[in-house]
């Protein structure tokens, strides 16, 4: 009898501790890339230049109704200038936006933004934190994510010397004058889910 309990206790100790030590994995939802949009501007001193740039991948992790987590994959490769057209400076400036004196897209095919903390604000907005990945060079930003039914979206400002893209940077070099260009660009994330 004793050797019975003994066992039964045995097992219910070290199978509740192997059960509480399980992480609880929510719900993966895939987004779906051809139906989301980034849209990108960049600030300079005589202007401004925007564009579109593709996902390659990405998923939200939901715990219920509750975002807990998120990881996207951009594809640099696809970066385009939408403001200027065809034969107007349009394919230059794609050019050298992927060219190594900006995202050197060539060695960096993919940016990736992993989150590292989800704190709800409301029912429906959440700020989050993550690791963002641009040139092989890891930083964390905070962004605001907004949620309805399938569809979610984002703003979010990157300092672009942070990983090393300094060209025209008016923090790098003197006398830029109105070539300088500004060293924050934002990018405007609409999901389908």
């Amino acid at each position: 009898m004793k050797k019975s309990l003994l066992s039964l206790v045995f097992v219910a100790v070290f199978g509740f501790s192997a059960t509480a030590t399980t992480p609880i994995d929510g719900e993966k939802k895939e987004v779906k890339v051809s139906e989301s949009k980034v849209t990108w501007k960049g600030h300079k001193v005589t202007g401004s230049h925007d564009g579109n740039i593709n996902l390659k991948s990405g998923h939200l992790e939901m715990k219920g109704k509750k975002l807990v987590g998120g990881e996207f994959v951009v594809d640099m490769t696809s970066i385009v200038v939408t403001d200027l057209e065809a034969g107007k400076g349009k394919e230059k400036l794609e050019g050298h936006l992927k060219s190594a004196d900006f995202f050197g897209v060539e060695s960096n095919p993919t940016s990736k933004l992993v989150f590292t903390s989800v704190k709800p604000m409301n029912d429906n907005s959440y700020t989050v934190t993550g690791d963002l990945t641009i040139k092989g060079i890891t930083k964390p930003v905070t962004l605001v994510v907004s949620m309805f039914e399938n569809k979610a979206s984002a703003t979010l400002k990157i300092d672009r010397t942070k990983y090393d893209i300094k060209y025209g940077s008016g923090s790098f070099f003197d006398n830029l004058g109105d070539k300088a260009i500004y060293d924050d660009f934002d990018l405007v994330v609409d999901l389908a889910l």
